[in-house]
């Protein structure tokens, strides 16, 4: 026989129903409220068209020989990282994170090495130098292993050893040179008291990274289709005062109705600066091909992140003086003509913005590098955030929408969680 509820059973039963719907509702609500409180925007209440590509991107991995982070590396660096300048306990758990979330593509937006060095023939440097020695041909095995042309080398194959695994599983890495790819620290600054980029540091990223810039075949094997369109930044002299070999440092492609560029923010002779004419015709280009949505990615941010609630930050980008910020808002006009999304590090921290309301800024340059802010838990303005290493993974929609996942972890490398969630109109 069926059994029956007692009234009071059933008045019982419906009370604790809606207590947990209430509890769920409440929960939902708490959820957002921390999104807000952490900068995290709330997700999409629409349902979006489906989504044709994943990115992730990340930056600024090395290490530092002398001010290295204390309170997440320990007192002093291991053996491994001492030698190859590389936060590799953070960096390889973030590749790990990302492999897991099967990205189509990597964007690694510069400071993969340490670098700084020249990387001529006979020059040796220390980092804590003021000038640079040399030209001093090597006679030795010593002097030999210990210049800055086999130290660039080194570093280089410590890193592609590191991201070679994505390759292998269908995420092609696209390298963005940075700083400490093309300065030279050690060397006389130029007359605006910025470090200087050498040709000899370009030519030894040519030579280290210009395989994956762009391998047509292995990108298609990955992706299943050639990336369209393909331009590189000038081979001589050209706009925006460059005159050395940019072809593999400044580039851009069109994949699913998409446009994706690459720009040096340190070529030699204009350190500390965005190729902005160069791109400014390429995205023209891209526009009028009928691209959906364009991303941009270079290694130092237009705008400086303000972390601080003391002591300001300032200049730390791409306005670092007066002259360099009129080239960025050269620059930014650009970006924001096009609503392009830009994609940088060189802070070692997260941050989102809209420096102007409308085209947005990411800053993923906490890829293992010492963190910018040094005190745990501040004085910060995100204080949740700021010493996370972290990445964004992107997917981008048929309709040119795109969903902005950043996730991280804290310096005492606890738990990964979503740090940061933006939707983001066509």
């Amino acid at each position: 026989m069926p059994r029956f509820k007692r009234p009071g059973s059933i008045r019982a039963a419906r009370i604790m129903s809606a207590c947990l719907a209430l509890a769920a509702t409440l929960s939902v609500q708490a959820q957002v409220l921390i999104r807000q409180a952490a900068g995290v925007s709330t997700p999409r209440v629409t349902a979006p068209s489906p989504v044709v590509l994943t990115f992730s991107t990340v930056g600024d991995s090395r290490q530092d020989p002398v001010s290295y982070d204390q309170a997440s590396v320990g007192p002093t660096l291991s053996g491994q990282d001492a030698m190859w300048l590389q936060n590799t306990k953070a960096i390889t758990r973030i590749l790990r994170t990302i492999q897991t979330q099967k990205p189509s593509m990597l964007f690694f937006n510069g400071d993969m090495i340490h670098g700084y060095g020249w990387a001529n023939i006979g020059y040796t440097s220390s980092f804590n130098q003021s000038s640079i020695s040399g030209p001093v041909l090597p006679t030795t095995t010593a002097q030999i292993t210990g210049s800055d042309l086999m130290k660039f080398y080194q570093q280089y194959g410590f890193w592609r050893g590191m991201v070679a695994p994505l390759m292998e599983t269908g995420t092609y890495v696209f390298p963005v040179a940075g700083n400490h790819e093309t300065e030279c620290k050690a060397c006389p600054v130029n007359s605006d008291g910025q470090r200087v980029a050498k040709v000899e540091n370009e030519q030894a990223w040519g030579a280290n990274m210009g395989d994956l810039i762009l391998d047509t075949t292995r990108f298609t094997s990955l992706l299943g289709s050639a990336p369209a369109n393909s331009n590189f930044g000038p081979v001589s002299a050209g706009p925006d005062g460059l005159t050395t070999d940019q072809s593999k440092l400044s580039y851009s492609f069109d994949y699913a109705n998409m446009h994706f560029a690459v720009i040096n923010t340190d070529p030699v002779g204009s350190e500390t600066s965005a190729p902005a004419q160069w791109l400014a015709a390429d995205l023209a280009a891209a526009k009028q091909r009928g691209v959906k949505k364009i991303f941009v990615f270079g290694h130092k941010p237009a705008y400086t992140y303000n972390y601080s609630t003391g002591t300001p930050v300032t200049g730390a980008g791409l306005d670092a003086t007066a002259a360099t910020t009129l080239k960025r808002n050269a620059f930014w006009d650009v970006i924001e003509a096009n609503n392009a999304i830009y994609f940088c590090g060189h802070e070692h921290i997260y941050n989102v913005s809209q420096p102007r309301g409308g085209a947005y800024q990411v800053i993923v340059g906490a890829g293992g590098s010492p963190f910018d802010l040094k005190v745990s838990g501040g004085p910060s303005a995100n204080p949740a955030t700021d010493r996370s290493y972290s990445w964004a993974t992107v997917k981008v929609h048929a309709d040119g929408s795109v969903d902005m996942l950043t996730y991280g972890f804290d310096e005492h490398f606890g738990p990964t969680s979503l740090i940061g969630q933006y939707a983001i109109a066509p």
